[in-house]
């Protein structure tokens, strides 16, 4: 996207979009299944309804009153609340918008929630808030907003840097065309997930996973431990070049599943998370 030069602007839209008798594409999920490797029943993945409700909160951030560059946003860290399962024939609603601007050491950060419902607008199914980090874009006037936690510096999740790596539980073997085959699942073609080439105009020195490629294949993972109505939680770290490997351990817990994936010849963690039910 072009944008005018200038000072960006403090300032979201304070508008919300809303898309009603939203249906699910049967050819379009039986893909995202495969790719992930969830089950391929008609009870949506919580990852999946993410897919439907993407274009309305890039609609949002697609705006020319919207103060940040769509492309080259990096997704930083996500949680989902799965209230009730959405299934394949449900007729839905989704709505969007952007809120919490704050700056970040290496730019600004902004959250776009969705929220994805029956078709009548009364209840809603699955509610998702996503944090985005604009690199390299600083804005006047947004003051830094420094952890109240103690001095130590904590990894991805407030995971200790320093201590000792878990078990493997899975070892995922990641291609150069992933961010392309996830693109094609879920309509986000953010250039620094499709090739080398397209990434380096962004920074990155090759191109990257999708943060929720590797999440929501975590998801897939824990499988039917999750429940019906759950907490989904991930932070992402140092992101997953391709082609690469991530190693990932499932850690259950008194109230769920922790997981935790990392680059096994480097034990960089690239994210990590937690699955747990709606209290």
């Amino acid at each position: 996207m072009v944008r005018r030069p200038g000072p960006l602007a403090a300032r979201l839209p304070e508008v919300a979009y809303r898309v009603d008798n939203v249906r699910v594409d049967q050819a379009q999920l039986a893909a995202y299944q495969h790719l992930l490797g969830e089950a391929g029943t008609d009870t949506l993945p919580a990852g999946y309804v993410h897919v439907i409700g993407f274009p309305v909160a890039v609609a949002v951030m697609a705006r020319e009153d919207f103060p940040l560059p769509l492309m080259g946003m990096v997704h930083v860290a996500n949680r989902v609340e799965q209230r009730h399962p959405v299934h394949a024939q449900d007729v839905l609603t989704v709505r969007a918008w952007a809120q919490n601007l704050r700056a970040h050491r290496s730019g600004t950060q902004v959250d776009l929630v969705t929220e994805v419902g029956q078709a009548d607008g009364l209840d809603v199914l699955w509610r998702g808030v996503s944090t985005y980090l604009a690199k390299g874009k600083p804005m006047k006037g947004l003051a830094l907003v420094e952890s109240a936690e103690g001095s130590k510096p904590t990894g991805a999740g407030g995971r200790d840097p320093d201590a000792p790596l878990p078990p493997i539980t899975a070892n995922w073997r990641l291609g150069a065309s992933t961010g392309r085959r996830y693109a094609d699942v879920s309509g986000d073609r953010n250039p620094i997930h499709l090739s080398g080439l397209s990434a380096k105009l962004f920074g990155f020195p090759k191109a990257i996973a999708h943060g929720m490629y590797t999440a929501s294949r975590a998801l897939a993972t824990v499988g039917p431990a999750r429940g019906d109505a759950f907490v989904w939680d991930v932070e992402f770290a140092k992101p997953v070049l391709l082609p690469g490997q991530v190693a990932l351990n499932l850690t259950p817990t008194e109230g769920g599943t922790n997981y935790l994936g990392w680059d096994p010849r480097s034990g960089r963690v690239h994210f990590s998370g937690s699955v747990h039910p709606l209290p």
